[in-house]
């Protein structure tokens, strides 16, 4: 399928597809005689997983030191949670992401008293 009916089937755009092609998170496509790229179901899949997990709060940077990983989650999708090695480098990238989740909860947390206790409002 061409690069537009890939990217409206992975719910997304063909801006997204050679960007995510640029850093490494897909292969790079075959193309057809006239130059277009033609993608597969597989690239569909694999679309669908990076959206999945930049959706959960991951960057293109976390998911660029994963990317050899990514097909795990296509090929077993409850592999997401359980699979997890202790000291895997999808742990490290998980740890990291919910630390800076946790710190910006604490910041707009602060930010909120704060702003509450100037305004006299709860």
């Amino acid at each position: 399928m061409r690069i537009g009916d890939a990217a409206a089937a992975a719910g997304t755009t063909p801006r997204a597809l050679r960007f995510y092609e640029e850093r490494g998170l897909l292969p790079a496509p075959p193309r057809t005689a006239a130059g277009q790229r033609e993608y597969g179901p597989d690239t569909v899949a694999r679309v669908k997983v990076i959206r999945e997990l930049l959706a959960l709060g991951l960057t293109v940077d976390d998911l660029c030191g994963l990317a050899d990983r990514i097909p795990l989650l296509i090929d077993d999708p409850n592999r997401r949670c359980s699979g997890c090695e202790p000291e895997g480098p999808g742990t490290a990238v998980v740890h990291r992401r919910l630390a800076a989740l946790d710190a910006e909860i604490d910041r707009l947390t602060r930010l909120r008293t704060r702003l509450a206790g100037q305004t006299g409002l709860k």
